[in-house]
């Protein structure tokens, strides 16, 4: 009888497991709330481009407008039904907006992929709820000695602030969603040090409202050579500015 008592509560546990992962599957939001993929949507965006000049420890911040525009339905490198966006840039408003490159996404139904320089991101991924993490980067090649991209091994994004309200340039945004994707330091001050720092902030029926990317390599002065940080070192800052 004890036994059968048993195994009628671990039934029943197994029951209310099984039921309250289908409710956290239900009732997510789905990954096209915060990526709206539909042909001729854009969002503009203010761009400072952060970079350290040649051989120096010397930095400039460039700042540029963006818009980017969801252009058509294509087909990825797989063959998956997929969106090419176009990415236009300009120095100002009064200048004329000019293409400067091409990315492809695509909703999995489970996850955004996001392809950019032949890289692709698992930008979003459900369930999207409080503190899911999952493995952002974990197609790109990390781990090949004549990787350019060693340092994106291993980033863990997790979500936080899921359906905050929140203040991004001069918008006010009732629900959106913050992606943290890293915050490290690597070494020490006055030695060999690399920093990577990526976050992106998402709202309900637009997208991408802001990005913050920074990665720093920084070499100590060696006997023929100043101190100077990496070319490989630079960051991006995209606030947005407007959108359809």
């Amino acid at each position: 009888m004890k036994r059968f008592f048993l195994l009628n509560c671990l039934l029943s546990l197994l029951i209310v497991s099984a039921c309250k992962k289908q409710t956290e599957e239900v009732t997510s939001a789905p990954i096209e709330d915060y990526s709206p993929l539909v042909a001729g949507k854009y969002i503009t965006y203010q761009l400072d481009s952060f970079k350290y000049l040649p051989f120096s420890l010397k930095d400039t911040t460039i700042t540029y407008q963006v818009k980017y525009e969801v252009n058509a339905l294509t087909s990825d490198n797989l063959g998956r039904p997929s969106f090419r966006i176009i990415r236009y840039i300009r120095k100002s408003s009064l200048a004329t907006w000019v293409p400067d490159n091409t990315f492809i996404a695509l909703n999995t139904g489970g996850a955004l992929e996001f392809v950019e320089n032949n890289q692709r991101f698992l930008k979003l991924k459900l369930p999207i709820k409080e503190g899911y993490t999952w493995k952002g980067n974990s197609y790109i090649d990390t781990y090949s000695l004549n990787s350019p991209v060693r340092y994106l091994d291993g980033w863990d994004y997790i979500y936080e602030g899921v359906n905050a309200s929140l203040t991004v340039g001069t918008f006010h945004l009732d629900s959106t969603l913050t992606v943290n994707q890293r915050d490290e330091i690597i070494g020490s001050p006055g030695f060999y040090n690399e920093k990577n720092f990526s976050k992106e902030i998402y709202a309900k029926g637009i997208g991408l409202v802001y990005r913050k990317f920074l990665h720093t390599e920084y070499q100590p002065a060696t006997p023929g050579s100043a101190a100077a940080y990496s070319d490989q070192s630079y960051g991006i800052t995209l606030t947005m500015t407007g959108h359809n």
